[in-house]
């Protein structure tokens, strides 16, 4: 059995139904007039470098196809410690090396691993991590989106990560949105190694948020994945192996010789800069939008990434 079933069967969580959150109460609609706001591209084009933050090679997973893409993914610790750390030993002993991309599932996710295989796990690797679903609210620093959210009683942006939270529960966690990566396991209470990973590559699978450790998002490649042709087979699957994507090696970034090192900038989510661009992304305006939305949902407001070129 592929340890990404249970993935596959989250996703029936949708279908449920609850009653709203009690403390999230109406937001009025304001929209401001469509010419006085900022397009969010002007503001990442203009904004200052101290709006931006370095990606860290120690938490760069740098995944080489042999079809010459190259897919780099900044991983998070701070929510999921023991998973990142189990990604770093899969990582340094070559797990993903001739592994392969087997399912790209459309509007759901690509899903990379051993599949089936019955390979035993580096050393290092915790063959039964908690359930990294979420985290203490404190210690983030957390910047509220400022409008309603269906799956969370807040939601915001802690670290340049998308955020739900509970301040009752003192609870927070990372949310499944466009191009988040997350661990694939199979049936509770199993909860993953970080062996076989997927990315969001459809309408974000919020349904997922707190049923599956998030580890990360892809900040480079992305395209070269979601354009892979989807699976035949149910769940997205690849039926045909001679069709799977191989992967030619990923690694660590910090583990690179300096030189070979890609780097990354993603915008600091307590800039101005960002607030700029949350306003932009509620309101906007320019020639084309006559009439701004006066709101955003989580995951149409990605953090904005760059690769920095020296």
């Amino acid at each position: 059995m592929r340890i990404s079933l249970a993935l596959a069967l989250a996703a029936s969580l949708a279908s449920c139904t609850e009653t709203p959150p009690a403390n999230q109460g109406p937001v009025a609609w304001r929209p401001i007039p469509a010419t006085n706001a900022v397009e969010p591209s002007e503001t990442v084009t203009k904004a200052p470098a101290s709006a931006w933050r370095p990606v860290d090679p120690e938490n760069l997973l740098i995944m080489d196809l042999k079809n010459g893409a190259r897919i780099a993914i900044e991983l998070a610790p701070q929510f999921a410690p023991i998973h990142v750390a189990n990604i770093h030993a899969f990582a340094k002993a070559g797990w993903w090396n001739n592994a392969a991309i087997y399912r790209v599932q459309d509007n759901y996710v690509v899903q990379w691993g051993n599949g089936d295989a019955e390979n035993p796990l580096p050393a290092g690797v915790v063959k039964t991590p908690p359930a990294e679903y979420d985290r203490p609210l404190q210690g983030l620093a957390i910047r509220p989106l400022g409008y309603p959210d269906s799956y969370a009683p807040m939601v915001g942006h802690a670290d340049g990560w998308p955020v739900g939270y509970d301040p009752n529960s003192g609870r927070a966690w990372l949310t499944h949105c466009y191009a988040s990566v997350g661990v694939g396991r199979d049936l509770a209470p199993d909860t993953g190694t970080g062996g076989e990973l997927y990315a969001v590559i459809g309408h974000a699978p919020r349904h997922l948020d707190l049923n599956i450790a998030t580890v990360g998002r892809v900040l480079e490649g992305f395209d070269r994945m979601t354009s892979i042709p989807r699976g035949t087979e149910a769940l997205g699957f690849i039926k045909d192996a001679a069709n799977h994507v191989p992967i030619a090696r990923a690694v660590i970034a910090a583990d690179l010789p300096v030189a070979q090192r890609p780097s990354y900038e993603v915008m600091r989510t307590d800039s101005p800069a960002f607030a700029a661009f949350i306003k932009g992304r509620a309101n906007r305006g320019g020639t084309f939008f006559q009439r701004p939305a006066g709101g955003v949902d989580l995951c149409n407001a990605l953090v904005p990434t760059r690769k920095k070129t020296i």
